[in-house]
């Protein structure tokens, strides 16, 4: 299956998603129309032709910032903004001037979810117990945007420890702007209901479970779960190192295709990089074409409908577009036994590998923050039975820390047959589905059901 395929497929999938939620008011509408269809070449155009700087860019995604976060709706996504946006604006500006720019990105601000470590803001993966913690250097990904001329505007609010419940103990809960009774869903809802909302041109958000997918689909945005190896993770709170990516996330495809390529190298800190030696890319945008499905075998998986008939109806009418593009789409089903249990086979390694590798990022921040896991459920126990201040008590994420606590170790037999026998099945039954009825893809919905 080429890239071109798979960029284009998602931009079809994603184009219709967007459709599906109103905006919460019109005033949020009628704001975010500029901000929001402007890709990166557009601004880029902006750039060079005079008519816009970066430091009016940031100036503009501030102002938003202040309008719908701050104020008005309260969409509570951001908890931390680089005071020092608008001064690297003014560097970025002259140094174009004088030299022109360093990549497609220099002088775009871009947002994080606060599990990627910045070295001049804290990191703090939404957790009272690691509040106020600064990171001794920045995640290798933030050195590459950094180094591309990008601007790193804020840190964002996020399930807490990348887990759980849409709201954080360091920042409360976050509103999805398209309704905000509605959820962004997690983990990187900050991320999503960020981007959507126009608060910056470019998100990450990271993805162990489908924490990038799911809010790029509550919001109605663009995001991509990268390979795993192709990102880098140091530098990024772990939540299980089998699963965890970090993702880019945009209002565009193209602008996820351009920041993914920035992003992208090895580094000797994590050996998953290796994986994608000789075999990544720089520039993703070569790859979009509106031809690439054209000859394409698409199959719909249909366990995964059936559960809301509005989500039904969106995944019938992208399929239908594909047809039109002259893919062939086909049905396939899982075999029920995998479809059972696939959630216990994802759990038993994820919470184990958190108990085991949480220790190591642990020991790269302050001596005054726990640095176990079993540490951790014990201060959030003390944290449980008070009201701390300037935070909110998040008894069922704390909850889940005692579960994770006590699920067992990397060495027991039910994480080894998970990890050795149970993720080789897995992609085994996906393999031989394609091959089967020699498929380039197969599509479901990120959600069978609308954001709750």
């Amino acid at each position: 299956m080429s890239t071109a395929r798979c960029v284009w497929r998602t931009t079809l999938l994603l184009g219709l998603f967007v459709g599906l939620y109103a905006p919460v008011t019109n005033a949020l509408s009628a704001q975010i129309l500029g901000l929001s269809e402007a890709t990166i070449e557009d601004i880029n155009a902006a750039f060079n032709s005079g008519t816009l700087t970066s430091e009016r860019l940031v100036e503009l995604y501030l102002a938003r910032i202040q309008a719908y976060d701050q104020d008005g709706p309260r969409l509570n996504a951001v908890l931390w903004l680089n005071d020092q946006a608008l001064e690297t604006a003014r560097i970025l500006d002259e140094e174009r001037r004088m030299s022109g720019p360093r990549s497609p990105l220099h002088g775009i601000p871009v947002v994080l979810k606060d599990n990627i470590d910045t070295a001049d803001m804290p990191t703090t993966a939404g957790s009272l117990l690691l509040a106020g913690s600064l990171p001794p250097d920045d995640a290798f990904i933030v050195e590459k945007l950094r180094n591309a001329g990008a601007i790193i505007l804020a840190k964002l609010n996020m399930s807490e420890l990348a887990s759980g419940v849409t709201m954080s103990s360091v920042g409360g809960f976050i509103r999805n702007p398209h309704d905000i009774e509605r959820s962004p869903a997690g983990s990187s809802g900050g991320t999503g209901a960020a981007i959507s909302a126009a608060f910056a041109q470019l998100g990450i958000g990271t993805d162990t479970g489908g924490s990038v997918r799911g809010p790029t689909t509550a919001n109605g945005i663009a995001g991509l779960k990268p390979t795993h190896g192709l990102l880098s993770r140091d530098g990024i709170v772990p939540l299980a190192l089998s699963f965890d990516m970090a993702g880019p996330m945009a209002r565009h495809v193209y602008d996820v295709a351009a920041m993914l390529g920035v992003m992208t190298g090895i580094d000797p800190d994590d050996v998953a990089t290796s994986k994608s030696s000789n075999r990544f890319e720089t520039n993703y945008t070569q790859f979009l074409d509106v031809r690439a499905l054209g000859d394409a075998r698409i199959g719909i998986a249909r366990d995964f409908l059936g559960q809301d008939t509005e989500v039904d109806w969106i995944i019938e009418a992208s399929l239908e577009a594909m047809r039109a593009e002259g893919a062939t789409v086909v049905d396939v089903h899982f075999p029920q036994w995998f479809l059972d249990v696939k959630g216990d086979w994802y759990t038993t390694i994820r919470w184990r590998e958190f108990r085991a590798q949480i220790p190591e990022y642990l020991a790269t921040i302050g001596r005054e923050y726990p640095k176990t896991l079993s540490e951790m459920v014990e201060r959030s126990m003390k944290i449980m039975s008070l009201t701390p201040e300037g935070g909110t008590p998040n008894p069922t994420r704390w909850s889940l820390l005692v579960q994770e606590e006590e699920s067992g170790t990397l060495d027991d037999h039910e994480y080894i047959a998970m990890k050795n026998y149970g993720l080789p099945m897995a992609q085994s039954i996906v393999a031989g589905l394609m091959d089967a009825q020699d498929l380039d893809v197969i599509v479901y919905p990120t959600s069978p059901t609308r954001p709750s």
